[in-house]
């Protein structure tokens, strides 16, 4: 009996013949292969590109209304949104970048009771914001700007988006002392320019609220290129409309010409880019960065206006200024942040010093040059200087050294 159960047990020992057998894949080869992630540009690209394209439209707008005696803002800014308005249904026809808006649940109850508000408020905002170009330096308009954060938080509580805090509205209030600071130091100051910006930054504020509103629910996210797709239309008619009431009746073609057809076009086309790198830099960069980018943005073009134009800047702005700008960084970013961010800098500093020492002893030095010549800048009277005074010295300059020159031939010979 034991023999058959040994029997038994043994005979279901199957000996595999030793052939090879062919080896089934673990992943099918005919599956489609993920196609590699596209190489896409450093975030310092768009950086760039926004702070250039932005700086560039206020720059051109200030030099189309002023320097080159343009004196109609309504129907420059018109301009700017029916170019606006025909280059976003082109992109929508043509490219992906619009296709965001696929998602919005756009009706047309929808556009009269939100977009068209908004888009007012816009229109409003814009013909104050180009008004200002004609009697206030683009210096001074930026250190006003500082205080749009401020606008925007009144805005918010007047509102109903949120609860007044005594303690938020102590930090926004140092914007504030600042920017009144600065005020007392300027110059030229000019109080219908002054009422102009102020009536641009709190209708911007107002605008930025309702789009936050708008936004808050998940039927209505879009990016800013997208609400520009739905807000140029309505302001262009808008803003058309206005023109031409006030302006049209006094322009006339002369006066496109000295201009220049080209210039006005190319003018379009940045204040059209400025949406586009918008777009791009809130898609590849954190809010850090796009403080930081405006923070840095602004400076640039108080030197810009200096260097341009030669606006005279007293140490007294400079100081307001700096306070103002101080204060928006605490308010955006909070204390917390800003302890982080310095914690974690001073800890890459001490990296960058442990592996390069020689060159982190450059850096010292060259940020110790600048930092003293700012400090006696900010010291003296005036930064700035007259350009016709500078032109008419150039000029003498150049005669007397012509003129020397054609004497020594004539001696020579």
């Amino acid at each position: 009996m034991a023999g058959d159960l040994e029997k038994d047990r043994t005979s279901g020992e199957i000996i595999r013949a030793d052939v090879a057998a062919p080896i089934l894949p673990t992943v099918n080869p005919a599956a489609v292969q993920p196609e590699p992630q596209k190489a896409s540009l450093h975030p310092a690209f768009y950086v760039v590109s926004w702070i250039t394209m932005s700086s560039s439209v206020i720059l051109f707008n200030k030099w189309i209304l002023d320097t080159a005696n343009f004196h109609f803002p309504i129907i420059l800014t018109t301009w700017h949104l029916a170019f606006g308005t025909l280059m976003t249904q082109i992109l929508a026809r043509t490219t992906t970048l619009l296709d965001g808006r696929k998602n919005v649940k756009m009706t047309g109850r929808v556009y009269l009771r939100a977009i068209v508000p908004i888009g007012l408020f816009f229109s409003l905002s814009l013909i104050c914001g180009n008004l200002t170009y004609l009697y206030l330096s683009v210096a001074f308009i930026q250190m006003l700007k500082a205080t749009t954060p401020v606008a925007v938080l009144l805005a918010t509580w007047g509102l109903g988006l949120a609860q007044p805090n005594l303690k938020t509205l102590f930090n926004v209030s140092f914007i504030v002392l600042g920017v009144i600071i600065a005020s007392f130091g300027e110059i030229d100051f000019v109080l219908i320019g002054f009422i102009f910006q102020a009536g641009g930054i709190i209708f911007e504020a107002i605008r930025l609220v309702m789009v936050q509103r708008l936004l808050s629910s998940a039927e209505y996210k879009m990016d800013p290129l997208v609400s520009f797709y739905y807000f140029a239309p309505v302001c262009a008619i808008m803003n058309g409309i206005v023109s031409l009431i006030f302006e049209v009746p006094k322009i006339h073609m002369q006066d496109i010409y000295n201009v220049g057809m080209f210039t006005l076009l190319a003018n379009a086309m940045v204040a059209f880019m400025l949406n586009v790198c918008v777009v791009f830099l809130i898609g590849r960069t954190s809010s850090l960065v796009l403080t930081l980018c405006g923070v840095l943005k602004d400076i640039l073009l108080v030197l810009a206006s200096i260097a341009i134009w030669g606006t005279p800047v007293t140490g007294l702005q400079f100081f307001g200024y700096t306070i103002a700008l101080g204060g928006m960084l605490y308010y955006k970013l909070g204390a917390e942040s800003i302890k982080g961010y310095f914690a974690e800098g001073g800890r890459r500093w001490a990296e960058y010093g442990a592996k390069r020492p020689a060159q982190r002893k450059i850096v010292v030095f060259v940020g110790a040059i600048v930092f003293l010549f700012l400090l006696l800048g900010g010291l003296a009277p005036t930064v700035g200087y007259d350009t016709q005074t500078v032109a008419a010295q150039g000029k003498d300059w150049l005669s007397g050294l012509l003129g020397a020159k054609g004497t020594g031939v004539v001696e020579g010979s």
